[in-house]
C-alpha cells in the first residue's frame, strides 16, 4: 500500500486517534470519523470523514437525512453520487468565514469539538503536500488560473488553482453543465457582481511570462493535485488507472 501502509489499522496509533468519536476503519486504504461545522446562523452540519493514505479527503454530508447534496441527477432515472472535499462540505455547512476548513471542521474528542488541524488525521494529507504531489510530470508546478463561464448571466469568473482543495472546486464546477455564480467556492459574487475586465484576465498567473496564453511551465496535463481518485469522471479515471500501471 502507499506510503508504506500494509494495514489501515496502523495509519494512527492509539494514542492519535485516542477518545476521538466515530473513528473506524473504513475499507482497504482508508478510516473514518464523524466530522462537522458549525454556523452560526444554521448550526451544526454534521458528515462523515474518510482519511485516505494517499492523503485524500473527503465528507459524506449528513447534515439533515434528506441531504442531497453530493448527488447530481444526470437523467430522471439515474443519478452520479460523490463525496465532498472539506472545503466544499465548509461551504455547504454555510460557514460564515470560510476557506479555513482546517480550522472550521472539527471532530469530537473526548466529547469536544476540536479543530481538524490540531489532530493527527492530517497527517496523510500534510504528507501529501508536502512530498511534492502537487507538482507535474517535468516537478514544475503549473496550474495556472482557469476561467468558467455561468451558465445564468454569461459573466467569466476566475478559479485559482494554487492548493488541491481550489483544483477540486474548479474541476466540480467544471463537469457541472449547469453552474452558476452563486457556486463560487471561495469568494461570494452573484450574476450582478461585474465580470472581471478582459484586460485583467490575460494575467493568468505563468511563473515564466504574466500575459502568458499557455506554455510547458503553467499547463498541467494531469498530476495528484488535479485528478482525483474519488472521482468517477473519465479524465480522472484515466489518470488514477495510469497511474497505478
Amino acid at each position: 500500500m502507499a506510503n508504506g501502509v500494509n494495514n489501515v489499522s496502523a495509519m494512527f496509533t492509539d494514542e492519535e486517534v485516542k477518545d476521538i468519536s466515530g473513528f473506524k476503519c473504513g475499507g482497504e486504504d482508508h478510516v473514518e470519523v464523524t466530522c462537522g461545522c458549525t454556523s452560526h446562523r444554521y448550526g451544526d452540519a454534521v458528515g462523515t470523514l474518510r482519511v485516505f493514505v494517499n492523503g485524500d479527503l473527503e465528507i459524506s454530508c449528513e447534515c439533515t437525512p434528506g441531504c442531497d447534496e453530493g448527488i447530481r441527477t444526470l437523467c430522471f432515472f439515474l443519478l452520479f453520487i460523490y463525496k465532498l472535499s472539506p472545503a466544499a462540505f465548509e461551504k455547504h455547512s454555510g460557514r460564515e468565514t470560510s476557506r479555513k476548513w482546517k480550522n472550521n471542521i472539527w471532530v469530537i474528542v473526548d466529547g469536544e469539538k476540536v479543530a481538524l488541524f490540531k489532530t493527527a488525521l492530517l497527517k496523510y494529507y500534510n504528507k501529501a503536500l508536502s512530498s511534492g504531489s502537487n507538482r507535474s510530470q517535468a516537478g514544475r508546478v503549473c496550474h495556472r488560473d482557469e476561467f468558467l463561464r455561468c451558465t445564468k448571466c454569461n459573466k467569466h469568473r476566475r478559479f485559482r488553482l494554487r492548493t488541491k482543495e481550489e483544483c477540486r472546486s474548479y474541476h466540480d464546477a467544471f463537469i457541472d453543465a449547469n453552474w452558476s455564480c452563486s457556486e463560487m467556492p471561495y469568494d461570494k459574487i452573484t450574476c450582478d457582481d461585474d465580470e472581471e475586465r478582459a484586460s485583467r484576465r490575460v494575467y493568468r498567473g505563468c511563473v515564466r511570462s504574466p500575459t502568458c496564453k499557455g506554455c510547458t511551465s503553467c499547463v498541467c496535463f494531469g498530476c495528484a493535485t488535479c485528478r482525483f481518485s474519488d472521482c468517477s469522471c473519465q479524465t480522472c479515471n484515466d489518470f488514477t488507472i495510469n497511474s497505478k500501471a
